[in-house]
């Protein structure tokens, strides 16, 4: 009796249903997720820029440090900050993939897809390839018009964990940036009424927002890819092709600054 009954309770068990969120609720969750993610960067840019601009001298004699060493001279201690620093930096796109899944989004197809991933890799790359060539000219023109700070790349001790730990920032910040400003923003924005275009637009000047730490340069030079990424996300579908571009930039900017620093006075 106690068996039949529990297989009534379990057969007619409610499914769980997706969570409706009104206009108001998805706008807020919007707000509050780029107050603690990127949002909350390009203020910090922001600001950033400003102490940059009142200081003496011009903005390509400041410097601009990306990778920089957490504990210098303990190379230990400054290991775990750098494996905390990349694993906390990825927690907010965990998040609004989760957000999404709540909501009843198909997160698996706005994130990768269908099964194409030898295919996502190849535009990654050469989409890499394209915007890194031109990214290289544009800052160094930037620089020397002065609208730029002197961007360091990196600035991790010359130990046996540099490298590794530079591509594995290069990652975190690929996953972090084009999962909330790609795939959750855009489909958030759709959501509330904005026009793809307009969506666009705003996610590419949240890009450019929370580069201008690096200056004017910083921001066109990043806005601009962000309209390029924006579009190219529209006609694909999915993010993963953008996470591999970001991450083949990031590691060209980082390990190749690390290694040429010390041969090409350019940099």
């Amino acid at each position: 009796m106690t068996s039949d009954t529990q297989g009534s309770t379990e057969a007619t068990a409610p499914t769980p249903r997706p969570v409706s969120l009104t206009r108001t609720l998805l706008l807020l969750e919007v707000l509050l997720v780029l107050a603690v993610s990127l949002g909350r960067s390009a203020i910090y840019s922001v600001v950033s820029l400003i102490e940059s601009l009142t200081a003496p001298g011009d903005l390509n004699d400041q410097a601009a440090v990306l990778n920089p060493s957490l504990a210098p001279d303990r190379p230990w201690l400054d290991l775990t900050y750098q494996l905390l620093a990349s694993s906390f930096r990825v927690m907010p796109a965990l998040l609004v993939i989760y957000l999404l899944y709540r909501t009843g989004d198909q997160v698996r197809a706005i994130m990768v897809g269908p099964d194409r991933r030898g295919r996502d890799v190849l535009r990654g790359a050469a989409l890499a390839a394209g915007v890194g060539s031109v990214g290289v000219v544009f800052y160094v023109v930037t620089r020397e018009l002065g609208i730029n700070l002197t961007v360091v790349a990196a600035d991790l001790p010359d130990v046996w964990w540099r490298y590794p730990m530079l591509v594995l920032s290069a990652l975190s910040n690929a996953v972090l940036e084009e999962v909330v400003v790609l795939g959750y923003l855009l489909t958030r924005l759709d959501q509330l009424g904005v026009r793809r275009g307009t969506g666009i637009v705003i996610s590419a000047l949240l890009r450019g927002g929370y580069h201008l730490y690096q200056g004017i340069g910083g921001f066109l030079g990043n806005a601009a890819m962000g309209l390029l990424f924006g579009w190219l996300y529209t006609r694909w579908g999915r993010v993963t092709p953008f996470v591999v571009a970001h991450t083949f930039l990031d590691i060209g900017a980082f390990v190749g600054y690390a290694l040429l620093v010390d041969r090409v006075s350019l940099l």
